[in-house]
């Protein structure tokens, strides 16, 4: 199991949960927690702290996100005549999906990212990584069935989709300010792992520190990180950090669309059932808001 491997912090502070979107009464909803305890989520994540061991099956939520191929969840994209009239009519389109065997993967339709980022408040840049990240995974792991719901959840709690320090996404995808966790010394609840990327990715050459969108720490990222157009991986960059977060997540033949399995992937990201419930609170946000 990989879980000790993924050791990230956040920022000092929790980024806040989204606003509740109108008319989400009635939609799914995940399973119901307080919403001052959702905001108390510990700003340590990646199984630092161990706050609560792989729980039993019970305690597994049995309302989930969506999967790739159902409502909310599947991603748009365009047919080869509709992306040919579309490139005709100078619609703007997507950067080339992730694929590190140069897959001939379809295009995400770009009023697709419009209508979703308008809805749900996530930055399109994200969105769009997020999505292609979920094509990607279809092509390679087709039976894991992670969705772009689960991995925007998961961007929003550790950066804000790339904006907690302060920037923001630009056009290729890297954040405009690094984001950049605490030192890992071992106070603050903090695990104590000193430097062991000379501060290449994270400019401490003493403590490791968590870096970029999906806040992953130089040693895992030398594991797990991807890039999303064959060049070098770069955690600072949400098309590379969202295609490694869901090959992450998919790890150990996980099933996403089984209560166990995602769960167990979400708590394998951090360790704590406060957070796996913020990130599934924020995926029904998102998809109740469609």
């Amino acid at each position: 199991m990989v879980a000790e491997t993924l050791s990230k912090v956040r920022t000092d502070t929790p980024p806040a949960s989204p606003a509740p979107k109108p008319g989400m009464s009635g939609g799914w909803r995940a399973l119901g927690v307080a919403g001052a305890a959702i905001a108390a989520v510990v700003g340590v994540t990646g199984g630092i702290l161990g706050i609560v061991a792989f729980t039993a099956e019970s305690s597994a939520p049995q309302l989930l996100p969506p999967g790739p191929h159902q409502l909310g969840g599947r991603v748009e994209t365009l047919t080869e005549t509709n992306a040919s009239t579309a490139e005709a009519e100078g619609v703007p389109g997507s950067r080339p999906l992730p694929s590190d065997q140069h897959a001939a993967l379809p295009e995400i339709d770009p009023a697709w990212l419009d209508r979703v980022s308008a809805a749900t408040g996530i930055p399109r840049r994200a969105l769009q990584a997020y999505a292609a990240a979920q094509l990607q995974l279809l092509a390679e792991q087709p039976e894991c069935q992670v969705s772009w719901p689960t991995l925007a959840a998961i961007g929003e709690v550790e950066s804000r989709h790339g904006t907690y320090a302060g920037g923001e996404l630009a056009p290729d995808g890297t954040t405009t300010v690094p984001v950049i966790g605490i030192p890992l010394d071992g106070s603050r609840g903090t695990a104590a792992i000193p430097d062991t990327d000379g501060g290449q990715l994270d400019g401490d050459p003493v403590w490791d520190r968590a870096v970029g969108p999906m806040q992953f720490i130089p040693s895992t990222w030398e594991i797990w990180g991807a890039s999303a157009d064959n060049s070098t991986p770069n955690p600072h960059d949400i098309d590379d950090a969202a295609l490694s977060a869901a090959r992450y997540l998919c790890a150990d033949g996980r099933v996403l669309t089984t209560s166990q399995d995602w769960w167990e992937a979400i708590l394998s990201y951090n360790r704590s059932e406060e957070y796996g419930r913020k990130v599934l609170s924020i995926a029904a946000d998102y998809v109740n808001a469609l």
